[in-house]
């Protein structure tokens, strides 16, 4: 296929100030995204063992006694209070609730409350300061680690609506790039001394082959940046005179808790509604205001729902009435029909652990297409050294992109790794979690970009990545001293979801290590024309230095 030498100039501009734009900000974006699919396995290794006198039953007739003296005796749980069906390691009690905490922001106040009735028939109550280690991942995953607010949001998931949209322009440019030499290239991994050329093709490969992903990822990360403008249109233009959620428009009817009906009833009505759906969980939402709600979250493997893993369907606690379905994929409206799937193919809730592994893998690919493209950029506008002339200085723009590259990239990696690390430290040593794993992780973040700016893109990747790899290794490490040592105040799971991250970083750690000896050798046995050489001054150097065209860099001793 021909296209005109005009037109693929103006999408390759299109596509390099694109990328380059959005680039670091969705490198975050997306590795924090790849892990937030294992939430629940990180947060389980963080968090501390549930203590043995708190053990509860969950038998459906001991959790409507435990929702019935929780309602009676704690008035907080009435505004919102989550009632667990199932039993499993993250959950370690049926009734949970929380103050100072709501909605999708971080909360470091946040206290949080387990109940059930105990082996003596009495409800046991257990108050906690919940570990924050994965909506602090979640959160980054969402706004690139930008922190401020603007009007009650996060000001990084706006930037990164702007970063998703410039990200879509960034897709189509580049597959109208690639399409003249589509067939010949599309899985060429050309070696040898043109290193650009192999990065070229390696960036081209895993854009191509993950490209339906990334459009949908691109697609749904503006939606969601943008949701309430989107809503408040669509209210006005879908919806009319109609509220948007079928729950909003009953009459106000003032209501008093002891008339709740049992959970065992609201969750026996909720699987006739939605037949062939597993009953997660109840989240009652408001029950003394005059409109109260029951969210009940249905999962099965066989549907695409809108939530993170399931549908809700929503009733009435007092009534057992149900009020909306349009969340249930069997009963929804056209609208939700058309909007769930993108949802789904965002969080990747279908086809079960399969599919989050391969988000796994995806998310990460899509790390590495922005850490390549800068990477391209870079090689693009170096200047190279001629034959038997000497070394000429690099332009300062490639000293910075490079710096800023290798800073924030592995910034955000070293920062999340290391917070993984401190999250059990931090227990052990009975200091505020939360306010620390934020501590953690922006002064990690911080003084890798400083260190970048400082040494060089050249020295500070091999050292960053060498950063990278000894707090991967930290994982696993943490939980052998654990083990060991239990006197530290540590712990080791031992279930499949715990052991699965020890395992998981365990294999960064090499891989990362592995990464850090290659860019070491390429500093010092490198081109010397290349920004990654140890020739190429740093940032700091560069500005102090004099200006003017007769400024030389000289070229240091090479070793083998």
């Amino acid at each position: 296929m021909k296209i005109r030498s005009d037109i693929l100039r103006i999408y390759q501009s299109l596509h390099t100030w694109t990328g380059i734009g959005a680039g670091m900000l969705l490198f975050i974006g997306f590795f924090g995204g790849a892990l937030t699919m294992f939430k629940q396995p990180l947060e389980r290794w963080a968090s501390a063992p549930v203590a043995p006198q708190a053990v509860v039953s969950h038998a459906p007739h001991h959790v409507d006694q435990a929702v019935r003296a929780v309602l009676s005796s704690y008035p907080a749980a009435r505004e919102e209070m989550a009632v667990h069906l199932a039993h499993q390691e993250h959950t370690p009690a049926p009734v949970t609730w929380s103050a100072g905490e709501g909605g999708r922001e971080l909360h470091l106040d946040a206290t949080r409350w387990h109940a059930g009735i105990n082996a003596q028939g009495a409800l046991a109550v257990r108050e906690e300061t919940p570990s924050l280690l994965a909506e602090l991942i979640d959160m980054l995953h969402r706004t690139g680690g930008i922190p401020g607010t603007v009007d009650g949001e996060y000001a990084g998931i706006y930037l990164m609506g702007v970063a998703g949209a410039m990200y879509f322009l960034a897709l189509v440019s580049g597959v109208v790039l690639l399409l003249p030499t589509l067939v010949k290239d599309f899985f060429a991994l050309r070696k040898g001394k043109n290193r650009k050329r192999f990065w070229l093709d390696a960036h081209n490969v895993v854009g191509i082959a993950s490209l339906p992903f990334h459009l949908v990822i691109s697609l749904t990360v503006v939606v969601f940046a943008f949701h309430d403008q989107f809503y408040g249109g669509l209210e006005q233009v879908v919806y009319g005179e109609r509220p948007a959620f079928g729950g909003a428009g009953r009459p106000a009817v003032e209501r008093n808790v002891a008339d709740v009906l049992p959970a065992s009833e609201l969750a026996a009505r909720v699987r006739r509604e939605a037949t062939g759906f597993e009953v997660k969980e109840l989240l009652y939402m408001g029950l003394e205001s005059p409109r109260p709600i029951v969210r009940a979250a249905v999962a099965s493997p066989a549907y695409v729902v809108q939530g993170a893993q399931t549908g809700f369907v929503m009733i009435d606690p007092y009534s057992g009435a149900i009020v909306d379905t349009s969340m249930l994929p069997t009963k929804s409206d056209v609208w939700s029909s058309i909007v769930a799937p993108f949802f789904a193919l965002h969080f990747g809730s279908y086809g079960g652990n399969t599919v989050r592994w391969v988000y796994f893998v995806a998310g990460l690919g899509g790390a590495f297409l922005f850490y390549s493209g800068n990477l391209l950029w870079i090689e693009k506008r170096r200047k190279n050294q001629l034959r038997q002339q000497p070394l000429p200085p690099q332009p300062r723009k490639t000293i910075v992109i490079a710096a800023a590259t290798v800073g924030v990239c592995l910034g955000s990696v070293a920062g999340v790794a290391w917070t993984l690390v401190a999250a059990r430290w931090l227990h052990a040593a009975q200091a505020d979690i939360n306010a620390g794993y934020l501590a953690v992780y922006y002064s990690v973040f911080l003084a890798c970009v400083a260190w970048a700016f400082a040494r060089g893109a050249a020295r500070a990747a091999s050292e960053l990545l060498a950063l990278c790899a000894a707090g991967a290794l930290a994982v696993p490490l943490t939980s052998v001293v654990a083990l060991l040592w239990p006197q530290t105040g540590l712990w080791a799971h031992g279930s499949a979801a715990a052991v699965g991250v020890d395992a998981t970083a365990l294999l960064f750690a090499v891989l990362l290590a592995w990464a850090a000896r290659l860019s070491a050798r390429r500093m010092r046995g490198g081109p010397l024309d290349s920004v990654w050489s140890a020739a190429v001054p740093a940032v700091e150097e560069v500005a102090a230095a004099p200006a003017g065209p007769a400024r030389q860099v000289a070229a240091p001793e090479v070793q083998s």
